[in-house]
């Protein structure tokens, strides 16, 4: 048994996860790939078709509709919310940008359970309209799903399409990834990793988002929502360590990729996260150039440029219960043994 392997079993045994699946690879393909344990604690085992529920790695594949939105001179960095949704004029967010949303820094607070008090898609837009802003924009990276929400419409009001086609155009078709998709129709749901024990559905979440905002949104959204396989991520990876190649231009993919929040608080790219000199989920091993991003379901991608390198690593940490955070230092170790595999 490989060392990822018999770290990801551990993670089994020690119920971080009932599943995980996981690849290491660079721009050929994957070096080693593999997945152990069950969709559910009680379900079938991993055949490695699972189709899994990415969260907020969402966010960076989304990111990369909306850069190549901004390549094709469709969208720009510097267009402003309000020049792109006109609601949202007069208000506090009239002046934020495309670049303040991607990077974290529109001052938009995060981790907000809108669903709670806003339960029908218009009500929780219009409470993320409103939501205060709670830094000065441009002065520190606060992560906000909100914000994500927001870059969603943008590109939608933008480009003239719904959000799921656009990553589909955009990503998903480029790549030839099959399985890659917001709601997955019935054959993907059966094929589909439970998550939470849900105490706000009352039931066990299998092939339906996670996110409890996107759920009550109905409608895809760009902060969560995205599903995929083992072997679509792994198409995703590749092109990432190949510099973005079937996706964006090299110097488009250099500006998305390289840091924009140095000095602000923690490092962050254009909807990815950079790594950070200390408390990285990308461990002490990857590079000071890689990026990535990873999702609160147990998921992550991340990606050393330098070394030409991607790890993928899929779970679902939140089954049945969101309770614990072991996943924090699993995943650190295994992107410690992905940056050292094969060597």
């Amino acid at each position: 048994m490989s060392a990822l392997a018999d770290l990801l079993a551990r993670g089994r045994a020690q119920r971080v996860h009932s599943g995980a699946a996981w690849s290491v690879g660079d721009a050929s393909g994957p070096l080693e790939r593999g997945w152990t344990g069950t969709r559910s604690w009680d379900g079938p085992p991993l055949d490695g078709t699972d189709v899994w529920d990415l969260a907020s790695v969402t966010k960076p594949l989304a990111g990369l509709a909306v850069m190549a939105l901004v390549e094709r001179g469709t969208l720009g960095l510097d267009d402003t919310v309000g020049a792109r949704l006109p609601h949202y004029r007069g208000g506090d967010k009239a002046d934020l940008t495309v670049r303040h949303l991607l990077t974290h820094t529109s001052g938009i607070p995060g981790r907000v359970p809108l669903y709670r008090e806003h339960p029908t898609r218009a009500a929780l837009l219009e409470a993320v309209r409103l939501l205060p802003l709670t830094a000065r924009p441009g002065t520190r990276v606060q992560y906000s799903s909100q914000g994500f929400i927001i870059l969603g419409l943008i590109a939608e009001a933008a480009s003239g399409e719904p959000l799921d086609a656009l990553v589909e155009r955009l990503v998903s078709a480029p790549l030839g990834l099959r399985d890659t998709g917001f709601a997955p129709d019935a054959a993907r749901r059966a094929r589909a990793v439970a998550t939470e024990d849900c105490p706000w559905r009352g039931r066990v979440v299998v092939g339906e988002v996670h996110d409890e905002n996107a759920v009550v949104l109905g409608a895809p959204a760009a902060h969560a929502g995205l599903f995929s396989t083992l072997e679509d991520m792994e198409r995703i990876g590749a092109s990432l360590a190949a510099g973005g190649h079937g996706l964006l231009h090299p110097d488009t993919f250099t500006l998305m990729t390289a840091p924009h929040t140095d000095g602000l608080g923690s490092r962050r790219a254009l909807a990815w996260q950079g790594r950070d000199p200390v408390g990285s989920p990308a461990g002490e091993v990857f590079g000071p150039d890689s990026f990535g991003h990873t999702g609160f379901t147990g998921t992550s991608l991340w990606v050393d440029p330098a070394a030409g390198r991607y790890a993928v690593l899929l779970t679902n940490r939140v089954h049945p219960s969101r309770a614990g955070d072991a996943i924090a230092a699993e995943r650190r170790e295994f992107h410690d043994l992905a940056a050292r595999a094969g060597s």
